[in-house]
């Protein structure tokens, strides 16, 4: 299956969380201090999607034509492009503001997926490439919306050719709440300069993880699975009040489990990290490719080592209660390049 990288665009973090951000995947609950892919289907089998509005560069945009349901018409406002806008589409059709969306991607009717792949240079939305898997007459990518989008995301596709197409997006906004915690007196105290360094350093070890991923060719396949298969006891996005005082956002998900359950991988692909942090305790990272990593926090212990290879539903360790907890579970992290997004939301795609 050929697949076309695309490359070119500058790396952002999401602005709401920024370092908070990084130390996040160092730790669960942070302190708010600075291949071949199986086919995917095609579009016209894609449910509940969006259609786009194309406005190339040239043209400044006026605005968003809606249907009273409030989704976006299929509004041409250029001639000629490398790619078909009638084509195009998205899942789901209204996403909310930190998710994964999934586009299918077509060229103008009766071209092959062959002919709009050397027609596209790059794809980039707020700041991160888009990775673009080709099959037969259909391209599939994921791309994020991040957290800190009010009203949507804009994804620019340059052609070969030279002229430029932009892609508005619609999204809702992720309403996150408030989650009241209260942890160990030794987690809630300011860190001493030497365990600064340590969560800092551990905190760039996750942030080169992502960064690697952008030359990891795509692995995952469709359908994600869920690492626990029990409930979740605290969901994406929420601010964290810790003893008190707001301090971060919880940019994972958290599963139920008693010391011992199993976890497993949400997908395929190459664990490139196995070690233990101080926030969050037994860690394990794995490169889905695409800029698409998942992490596994607070395990008792891990069950793969660096480089294996894993597949949806492989065991990846145990749930445990280490780092900085108030009790077993498991924190569970989907990012995006730099941004970190909902995970339950690629549970969703299809």
């Amino acid at each position: 299956m050929p697949l076309l990288r695309l490359l070119p665009g500058e790396h952002r973090r999401a602005t709401d969380g920024g370092d908070l951000d990084a130390r996040m995947d160092s730790g669960s609950h942070v302190s708010g201090q600075p291949r071949a892919p199986r086919a995917p289907r095609r579009a016209a089998r894609v449910a509940a999607v969006g259609a786009l509005v194309l406005v190339p560069s040239s043209v400044p945009a006026s605005g968003e034509a809606l249907r009273p349901d409030g989704h976006p018409m299929r509004t041409v406002q250029h001639g000629s492009a490398c790619v078909d806008s009638a084509g195009i589409r998205w899942q789901p059709a209204s996403p909310r503001s930190g998710t994964l969306v999934m586009l299918s991607i077509a060229g103008p009717k009766g071209q092959p997926a062959s002919v709009t792949k050397r027609s596209i240079a790059s794809i980039v939305v707020s700041g991160e490439p888009v990775y673009l898997v080709v099959s037969g007459d259909s391209a599939q990518a994921l791309a994020p919306i991040p957290i800190d989008s009010t009203s949507g995301v804009t994804l620019r596709v340059r052609c070969t050719r030279g002229d430029t197409v932009t892609v508005r997006i619609q999204a809702t906004p992720g309403n996150y709440q408030l989650e009241q915690l209260r942890v160990a007196p030794r987690f809630s105290v300011p860190p001493s300069a030497a365990l600064a360094a340590r969560i800092r350093r551990e905190g760039e070890r996750a942030a080169a993880i992502s960064t690697m991923s952008h030359a990891t060719p795509p692995l995952w396949r469709l359908p994600f699975v869920a690492p626990r298969a029990s409930r979740i006891t605290s969901p994406y996005g929420g601010g964290r009040v810790f003893n008190g005082a707001i301090t971060s956002r919880h940019m994972g998900t958290d599963y139920a489990g008693a010391i011992g359950n199993p976890v497993r991988a949400t997908n395929r692909g190459v664990v490139r990290l196995v070690d233990r942090f101080y926030l969050g305790g037994n860690v394990v990272y794995v490169d889905h490719g695409g800029a698409l990593i998942s992490a596994y926090l607070h395990l008792s212990r891990a069950a793969v080592r660096v480089g294996d290879t894993m597949s949806a539903g492989s065991l990846i360790g145990y749930v445990g209660a280490t780092g900085r907890v108030t009790g077993p579970h498991l924190h569970f992290v989907l990012r995006y390049g730099a941004m970190s997004l909902d995970p339950t939301s690629a549970l969703a795609l299809r």
